[in-house]
């Protein structure tokens, strides 16, 4: 298997290699279906329940692969990154069981469960202002002082390790005709995309109204430089990345958007219906089913739960007297 190069866009055989590097690894999540979801959104809804996955987001996949990547080559030293919690985890862990350390910049608004399982993974955090700006500039120190970079989503590694969801799902469940994933900086989807491509199914992507920089982008025709997020989605106010923007603009079928509210209750539908807590990230494909019936109705939809790592009292403070 060849090392994924750190510039170029992955294809399909990255994905299978990542699969195959990765596999000891992480969890095969369970894609649930239950005939109660099914009626309260009018199709046939396949989870694949990465809130089962690892640090308890589709993240350990990608830093998984990027991790042994990194061994194949043997590049020997710590890593580096930002983000707001998942992918920290994910990169602390897969790094850890590698014999390596991994420096997380996180925004000092982080939810601290986040921030404390970066720290139990073995991960080293560095707090930053809650910009995208002040991200990648702590991020840039690290790296002058001669730390490698794992970029969270805008990476070829990751996006081939995020992908590896997509052929679980499809092996589980291969007459899907739609799947739905989360969207902030596009490592997810895109990975999806490129894993979905030649099997006819059409990739839809759902962003939250206040982190919508993937939209702009799109009708702008280039990345936007400069957005300021306001969700309670906080795994998604990241700026989509360059190469995650190509393949969503020329593969993926539609960026879909939700409201905060929109996304409280498909919380509650979700524990209602499934008895699972998720966390608003999460909910933007189950609130997506809802809102937009004319796309999915009557048809068999895969979608991502992407992580479950949320606080019940938290869940309980967004959900509030909807889950009553």
């Amino acid at each position: 298997m060849k090392p994924a190069a750190a510039t170029d866009l992955p294809d399909v055989a990255d994905i299978y290699c990542a699969q195959a590097r990765i596999r000891h690894l992480v969890h095969a999540t369970p894609v649930l279906n239950d005939p109660l979801l099914d009626e309260a959104l009018g199709c046939k809804v396949y989870c694949k329940c990465e809130n089962f996955q690892r640090t308890g987001a589709f993240k350990f996949r990608g830093a998984c692969n990027a991790i042994a990547c990194l061994q194949e080559q043997e590049l020997a030293g710590e890593v580096a990154t930002h983000s707001s919690g998942n992918h920290g985890a994910a990169l602390a862990l897969a790094a850890r069981l590698a014999g390596r350390t991994a420096h997380v910049v996180m925004p000092e608004n982080s939810s601290p469960m986040k921030i404390d399982a970066v720290k139990s993974y073995g991960g080293q955090v560095h707090f930053c202002s809650p910009t995208n700006e002040a991200r990648a500039a702590e991020l840039q120190k690290l790296v002058a002082e001669g730390m490698i970079p794992v970029h969270p989503y805008d990476d070829p590694r990751i996006i081939a390790g995020q992908g590896t969801a997509a052929l679980e799902l499809e092996q589980a469940v291969p007459t899907l005709e739609q799947v739905v994933t989360p969207l902030g900086g596009g490592g997810l989807v895109s990975g999806t995309a490129i894993a979905t491509e030649s099997w006819g199914v059409s990739v839809f992507a759902v962003e939250p109204e206040g982190a919508a920089d993937t939209v702009a982008s799109l009708k702008r025709g280039e990345v936007i430089s400069e957005f300021s997020p306001d969700t309670i989605a906080d795994g998604l106010r990241a700026i989509v990345g360059m190469r995650n923007f190509q393949v969503i603009r020329d593969r993926v079928t539609g960026v879909l958007t939700v409201s905060d509210d929109e996304m409280r209750l498909a919380m509650v539908l979700f524990w209602q219906k499934m008895k699972i807590l998720i966390e608003p990230s999460s909910a933007t494909v189950i609130a997506a089913l809802q809102k937009y019936p004319e796309t999915f109705a009557g048809h068999k939809v895969g979608v991502v739960i992407s992580g479950g790592n949320i606080h019940p009292a938290e869940w309980l403070r967004l959900t509030g007297k909807l889950s009553d």
